[in-house]
């Protein structure tokens, strides 16, 4: 007589994984490659995700954390998180092939920074300090014409050289509740603030954390899958437990389980963050088959549609 396995209800999340920035930012990595041969070089991982840059880097793709590391001779990509200024005008003056796979819509943040410099204001950027994404958007103007405020205690020390004339913009990928108490905050502390005419949080970031608000409270666990350095990964962990799931943890894959911690659950929530591919979600439902009688249910807020083109240098014929 074979054990019974437990029974358990799986709610996927939907939409989850891949957005079309990440997408976009794989493909320019794969063509530069067709194109040119191996070696290409990419500054800083190209996304955030351990099994994405291992796959790359089979392929000839060469990472490395500055444009010093690459040799004159071969093409650099350079990451979806965005650059400052200088990391392309330096790559222009030593005369390099390079491709930007900057997210199109943290592009759109960078044009909008510099719109609100040209028009004399100095700004405010909500994001986090250190990371890719807030570096490449400060490094878009000169020193000093930026402030960084990770919280709503940081807004209260802030220096604003004119209160007329500010403006703030966020990094993509934070969470939608914790930065609307930031920018309440910052209309509380100077009410001609300036903010972006559409919301800079990214359409993924927003839906994938929807779906995980829909998804938490009925669930006894949520798995997130994503990089420990995936900021949208972090704030899914972060947006599950405040929605009410008593244990929310992240996991870059299947082996990372801690099966101890789900001794007893009936319910788990599985999502994945926007640069975690689909085959990931795949072995951790597997690994859930292994234990359990699953029942997969999906739990679908929004559809996505959306595409980005890649660069047309990648789509002229060598």
């Amino acid at each position: 007589m074979t054990d019974r396995k437990p029974p358990l209800a799986l709610y996927l999340a939907a939409p989850r994984g891949f957005c079309a920035g990440v997408d976009r930012a794989i493909k320019i990595v794969e063509m530069a490659l067709q194109k040119w041969g191996a070696p290409v070089y990419v500054r800083h991982e190209i996304v955030h995700n351990k099994y994405v840059v291992d796959g790359l880097r089979a392929q000839g793709a060469v990472f490395v954390e500055e444009l010093d590391d690459c040799p004159p001779d071969r093409p650099v990509i350079f990451s979806a998180h965005g650059v400052p200024k200088a990391v392309p005008a330096e790559a222009a003056r030593r005369e390099m092939v390079y491709v930007d796979a900057t997210c199109p819509l943290v592009s759109k943040v960078h044009i909008e920074a510099e719109r609100h410099h040209e028009q004399g204001r100095q700004m405010v950027m909500i994001g986090h300090a250190g990371h890719p994404e807030t570096l490449g958007t400060m490094g878009q103007l000169p020193d000093g014409e930026v402030i960084l405020v990770e919280t709503v205690d940081d807004v209260a020390g802030i220096e604003v050289r004119d209160p007329d004339a500010l403006a703030f913009i966020t990094q993509t990928t934070l969470s939608v509740d914790d930065t609307a108490g930031i920018v309440a905050a910052l209309k509380a502390r100077v009410p001609n603030i300036v903010g972006p005419h559409k919301e800079d949080i990214c359409y993924a970031t927003t839906n994938r954390q929807a779906a995980v608000k829909a998804m938490a409270p009925g669930c006894d666990a949520l798995l997130v899958i994503g990089a420990p350095n995936s900021s949208n990964s972090k704030r899914l962990v972060e947006v599950g437990a405040q929605a009410g799931c008593r244990y929310a943890q992240l996991v870059q894959r299947a082996a990372d389980i801690d099966w101890r911690a789900l001794e007893g659950i009936r319910s788990v929530g599985i999502t994945a963050g926007a640069s975690a591919p689909e085959v990931l979600v795949n072995e951790v439902i597997d690994a859930f088959r292994a234990r359990f009688d699953v029942t997969v249910k999906p739990v679908v807020t929004a559809e996505e549609n959306v595409e980005f083109k890649v660069p047309r240098v990648l789509r002229e014929p060598a």
